[in-house]
């Protein structure tokens, strides 16, 4: 039976957001939805081209050319001199369901940080459609930095468009695989954004579209080589270590383990030492003639 083509776009709008809130369950271990599966029945050649794989540590190739929103000429690392980390969201800006939510759960994710954009790090959507310009980034653009409400945000928000040329060599270094359906006129893939160092190598993977404010700034932390951050954030950092299957942080036992002792010996030295200090001040002002 032939399917109209807002059936089948339906369908494939359905099977994208099943794979965007399970992507990092096979994304990683390079298999794919099966036979059986609805995104397996909808559409097989389009979605068996659609994930992430993550590529811990890959260096970015920072000499693809975009234009950013005002329509200037830029280089990838233009975006790397700062010495912050920087967030990369994969999206393209005429996306009808996903990519907004994306954009959505990152901004509501940051708007509880304490830390900001063009500070602490640096906010870079780029669009995988080669269609489509800079005006349409601005527009973007001006309605994520009205959510966002900090000062300063603008220099921190960077909304990029470019050529298949450079667009589809960075999305291949972040390993972010979509695929582009004629008969419903959508690009198919996977959510996710990606935390990159400094020094243009990707730290971290942010999967779905709702992300941990507190994963991400560990993340933000770590990636800047602890150069952001209190004391208390280097303790959490020490108890917690960043999975790359699940995306988020996790209980580093052994750490926790080793801060736990190390805290009840200095507890109980404290402890020691207070006593014996009150034992010797309650001698020294005993009455005289008294043992």
């Amino acid at each position: 039976m032939k399917l109209s083509t807002t059936t089948r776009r339906m369908m494939l709008t359905a099977a994208m957001l099943l794979a965007a809130g399970s992507c990092f369950g096979f994304q990683l271990s390079g298999s794919r939805p099966g036979s059986g599966d609805l995104a397996g029945n909808v559409q097989v050649n389009i979605l068996n081209q659609v994930g992430i794989d993550a590529k811990m540590g890959a260096p970015l190739p920072l000499d693809l050319k975009f234009k950013d929103e005002t329509g200037k000429a830029v280089i990838l690392s233009d975006y790397f001199h700062s010495g912050r980390p920087v967030l990369i969201a994969p999206v393209y800006y005429n996306c009808t369901m996903l990519c907004n939510q994306v954009l959505n759960g990152m901004v509501s994710s940051l708007n509880v940080l304490k830390f900001n954009a063009g500070t602490e790090f640096d906010v870079l959507a780029v669009s995988f459609d080669p269609r489509e310009t800079p005006e349409l980034a601005a527009e973007k653009r001006r309605t994520y930095l009205d959510r966002y409400k900090r000062p300063g945000a603008e220099k921190g928000f960077h909304f990029l468009t470019g050529d298949d040329a450079n667009i589809k060599p960075l999305m291949k270094a972040i390993g972010f695989r979509y695929a582009w359906d004629e008969q419903t006129s959508q690009f198919a893939h996977a959510s996710t954004l990606v935390l990159i160092t400094p020094e243009g190598k990707v730290a971290q993977y942010y999967y779905g579209i709702e992300y941990s404010p507190k994963d991400m700034r560990l993340g933000i932390i770590e990636a800047s080589q602890e150069k952001v951050g209190n004391v208390v954030d280097q303790i959490i950092l020490y108890c917690f270590h960043y999975d790359p299957t699940t995306g988020k942080y996790g209980t580093a036992t052994m750490n926790a383990m080793r801060l736990g002792g190390v805290l009840t010996v200095v507890l109980l030295v404290g402890f020691i030492a207070v006593s014996l200090r009150k034992e010797k001040t309650g001698v020294m002002n005993m009455p005289a003639g008294r043992a």
